[in-house]
């Protein structure tokens, strides 16, 4: 056999296994499906310092970087095993093999996925094996042999099961997703209708931003509201099966439906989040008008024991986090059990039915997407996803500023006007000072103050003469605590230090 007809066949096996797994996966799981299994599995296993980058390195397309090269990979893999086998079908039945229990321990694995999850991969081991074996001895038929005529039937079967193999992998694969997608959540999300708040939040004043000088809006667009999370596909469930549990350590466990929240008293309330992940002067921060009902009042209900300190949260997906229970239970923290964001109900990324919003805490301990249980009990008894993985238990959001323009490196023609956010939640930003190349401090102008949970935008008007130059900010906040200089990486509870950008006035 040919290199060339041996590499195809490595290809095309690997490429029925991942379909037929798909397939079946649309029918009994969508997560099952091997691909995504295996996906899911690996950013577990994943180091934190590695986590760390690809969210530095690709923000939001982390998920697709890491499925674009899982697929590189395996096309090598494919490749390599059918070169292997050119001889002997032996070493592309055992990469099939291996790759379908791989699939099978992936899924076996994931706390998300039930007992009928385990025939995706299973789908996915037997055709791998069956579809390579009979290409391989359909190609090895066709080989020239010691005599004069060569076999063109023979490799005219070959090509022609060739192509039915990648026609009917791409057909099982695009029927696996139509399969799986067959939860219309965007129905039952638009069948939410409005979720009115009993308590709105004040209106943002038309102060609250310098949009036009270069500043973020206030409020964050959905579309744009930054996502970071560990989920390769995006949980769909719908409003109407979707159910809460609150138990562990409480008098009175309760299980909750969407309607049951829906029909208590709704509120409003502007919030800052911010991942922990973010560097100084990093993007993952956004605003927006969230509507829930107050995280408090549904604990108070179920009556929180003695010696509990922590609220631990699960998201459909098997997702878990830890939230101190001491701020969660802060009649002013404003801790909420979303179901609604800037007027429309949560998008599916950003965890429809419904989410837990903290102010004041990194993402990592605060913000369930997807949520479905909450469990009252103490660090000492359960750890969260990321306390495994060395974050820390307890993580406040850090006094920080960012300047958003000048963009560093970049040439401004005449008069500068630098403009930024800063962030204290929940104690609120007091001011903003900015310095250029190592002068005295200048204090910014702020924008409208809308509420200590949420980010607060600067501006500062220059007079500098043309060549290069470095602008550096620092915030204090309404304690009087000012922005530490020192750079600290994110890791284990985010990062400190004084943002700086360097640029040219033209």
């Amino acid at each position: 056999m040919n290199r060339w007809t041996a590499a195809l066949v490595g290809l095309l096996g690997v490429a029925a296994a991942l379909a037929a797994g798909h397939l079946v996966a649309g029918v009994v799981e969508p997560s099952a499906s091997p691909f995504l299994a295996v996906g899911n599995t690996a950013i577990d296993f994943t180091p934190s310092p590695v986590k760390d980058f690809a969210v530095r390195a690709f923000g939001t397309y982390d998920k697709l970087v890491l499925l674009l090269g899982m697929a590189v990979v395996l096309l090598a893999v494919a490749a390599v095993a059918g070169l292997l086998s050119r001889r002997s079908p032996m070493p592309g039945t055992v990469l099939a093999v291996v790759l379908g229990l791989l699939g099978v321990g992936a899924v076996l694995y994931r706390p998300d996925l039930g007992q009928l999850g385990i025939l995706a991969p299973t789908a996915s081991l037997v055709a791998g094996v069956v579809v390579f074996r009979l290409l391989h001895a359909k190609a090895s038929a066709a080989e020239p042999t010691e005599s004069p005529t060569f076999d063109y039937e023979g490799r005219r079967s070959f090509l022609r099961a060739s192509a039915a193999t990648a026609a009917g992998a791409g057909l099982a694969g695009l029927i696996g997703q139509f399969a799986g997608t067959r939860v219309d959540v965007e129905a039952s999300r638009q069948a939410v209708g409005d979720l009115k708040p009993t308590s709105p939040a004040p209106a943002i004043p038309a102060g609250a931003d310098f949009a036009a000088e270069g500043s973020p809006t206030f409020i964050t667009p959905n579309k744009d509201f930054y996502r970071i999370d560990t989920a390769l596909s995006v949980p769909r469930i719908r409003a109407q099966e979707w159910a809460l549990r609150v138990h562990g350590m409480v008098d009175r466990e309760l299980n909750l439906g969407y309607d049951d929240l829906r029909g208590r008293e709704l509120v409003e309330r502007t919030i800052t989040l911010v991942c922990v992940s973010n560097e100084v002067g990093g993007p993952y921060i956004s605003t927006a008008n969230f509507v829930g009902v107050p995280l408090r009042d549904v604990l108070v209900e179920a009556g929180v024991r003695e010696g509990a300190d922590q609220l631990f949260s699960r998201s459909v997906d098997g997702w878990t986090a830890g939230t101190p229970l001491d701020v969660v239970l802060e009649e002013d923290r404003g801790a909420l059990i979303a179901l609604a964001m800037n007027g429309e109900p949560l998008p599916l990324e950003h965890g429809f039915p419904a989410r837990l919003v903290v102010p004041g805490l990194y993402g990592y301990v605060s913000a369930t997407k997807w949520v479905v249980d909450l469990e009252v009990t103490t660090f000492a008894d359960r750890r969260a996803y990321w306390l495994e993985r060395g974050w820390a238990a307890k993580a406040p959001v850090k006094l920080m500023s960012r300047i958003d323009r000048p963009e560093h490196r970049s040439t401004v023609p005449g008069r500068v006007v630098a403009t930024g956010v800063a962030w204290a939640q929940p104690t609120g930003v007091a001011e903003v000072e900015v310095r250029v190349d190592n002068g005295p401090w200048q204090t910014a102008t702020l924008s409208a103050d809308v509420d200590d949970s949420a980010w607060r935008m600067w501006r500062v008007e220059l007079d500098l003469a043309p060549g290069g130059h470095t602008i550096e900010s620092r915030a204090t906040d309404k304690s009087g605590n000012t922005q530490p200089q020192e750079r600290v990486a994110p890791v284990p509870d985010g990062a400190t230090g004084w943002h700086s950008i360097s640029f040219t006035v033209g």
